[in-house]
């Protein structure tokens, strides 16, 4: 199973980070690839929404936040394609120069794809790497 784990150190307060990051209707903001983000269904700590990327594309994804351990899970439901499944771990903890924000995927992509499981690796790092520094950038200049 494909896995990808990149992190980011931002120079702010962890609270901080995690309200911003999972503010999900401020992710066409934050994220270079979403064009629009909507909530469709609040749960609890769950969180159902649509969001629609630079090429029209939408999906449903539901996401559940944890604030307490200061982790949020999530899973692409509807389509799937590419994906035969993607699931998401963000964890953020604090270090001495701020707070560490690590995203992780597991996933495997469909044979139908237009990429593998290994360029769709190095895809999702690459723009993992990408908005991590446009996040930072936006929260830390937001002080």
């Amino acid at each position: 199973m494909p896995h990808t784990k990149n992190s980011i150190i931002i120079n702010a307060d962890i609270d901080k980070v995690f309200d911003v990051t999972n503010d999900i209707e401020r992710w066409p903001e934050l994220f270079n690839e979403y064009t629009d983000a909507k909530i469709l269904k609040r749960e609890e700590n769950k969180i159902t929404f649509q969001l629609t990327n630079n090429e029209g594309k939408g999906w449903r994804s539901s996401r559940i936040v944890n604030k307490q351990d200061y982790i949020c899970t999530a899973e692409r439901e509807e389509p799937k394609f590419p994906f035969k499944f993607m699931h998401l771990k963000w964890t953020y903890k604090m270090v001495d120069e701020g707070v560490e924000m690590t995203w992780e995927q597991d996933f495997e992509m469909d044979e139908k794809a237009k990429y593998n499981n290994e360029q769709a690796a190095d895809l999702i790092n690459k723009h993992s790497q990408e908005n991590m520094k446009r996040i930072k950038e936006i929260i830390e200049a937001s002080k």
